[in-house]
This record gives C-alpha cells, structure tokens and sequence, in this order.
C-alpha cells in the first residue's frame, strides 16, 4: 500500500507538468489528455528503469515525448484511404500540368538568343550566383541581374503572346 501512495503522490505532484508539455507539443487538449495518461501509464510500468540521473518531471516528460510521437507516427499511417487516394489523384493531375507547363517553358527558353539563355539557364537550373555568372562571361554583376532580368521578362512576353 506504501509504494501505491507513492505513485498516487508521483501523479499528484507532475501531472500538470507532463500535461502542459505535452499540450505545447500536441495543441490539442484532448490529445494531450490521452498522451499524459499514456505516460503515467508506461512510468507505472518502467517505473524501476528510472536511476535517478535526473530529475522524476524530466523522466516523465521523456517518456511522454516519445509516446507523442509514436502516436503521430501512427496517425499519419493510418490516414483514411480515401483521403491518400485523393491527393494521389490531385497530385498526379498537379505533376501532369506542371511537365506540360516545364515543357512549354523549355520550348520558349530554346528560342531565346544568347547570352540571355544562357544566363536564364544558369541562374535557374544552375542555381548560380549573379556573382559566379558575371565572372563566367567577364562581365559586372550589374549586367548578369540586368541580362537575368531581360531574359525573364522575355520568356514571359513570349508566354503571354502564346495564351493570347
């Protein structure tokens, strides 16, 4: 009965504690309800695993930390079918739409003169610095931006002329 009331007092005492982490975790209160239980549920029964090494709130906040995120992991695998069915739709709908328009893209982008492809290409594909293509073709920073910024302007000219 002694070591009862002393899990009783355990309760007693970081309850509260375990519960507010846990709601800064989940931001949900019925969430943070169950996961709190939960812990003092598993403390209950590991409750000869804790040493000592730290504080009795961080032991406990650990173990809820832990349970938060099997029960998140959970949830994300258990998603209604449906749903992933859905998205899978839409997605598929989305990549089709985004190749056709990539595609449209990379036609208007041949058709450019040099050096505005070029730099087109390196800043977009190439992922450079206005910096690193300046240096590439002896010029000023100022005329890779300007040179960018043409090309750009040029290919949306040529998209909009296109939709007309």
């Amino acid at each position: 009965m002694d070591e009862l009331d002393e899990l009783e007092g355990v309760y007693d005492q970081y309850f509260r504690d375990v519960y507010i982490f846990v709601l800064s975790l989940s931001r949900d209160e019925q969430i943070a309800e169950e996961i709190t239980q939960e812990t003092f549920l598993k403390a209950l029964k590991r409750i000869e695993q804790f040493r000592g090494d730290c504080k009795m709130s961080v032991w406990l906040c650990q173990i809820a930390k832990n349970t938060y995120f099997s029960y998140m992991d959970k949830q994300r695998r258990y998603a209604p079918m449906a749903e992933q069915e859905a998205e899978a739709g839409i997605n598929l709908e989305q990549k089709l739409i985004n190749q056709t328009e990539a595609l449209y893209v990379h036609k208007v982008l041949h058709g450019l003169k040099e050096p505005y492809k070029e730099v087109f290409m390196l800043r977009l594909f190439g992922e450079l610095s206005f910096d690193h293509i300046s240096q590439i073709f002896g010029r000023t920073e100022s005329w890779a931006r300007v040179t960018y910024h043409r090309a750009r302007m040029k290919i949306q000219n040529l998209l909009m002329e296109d939709k007309r």
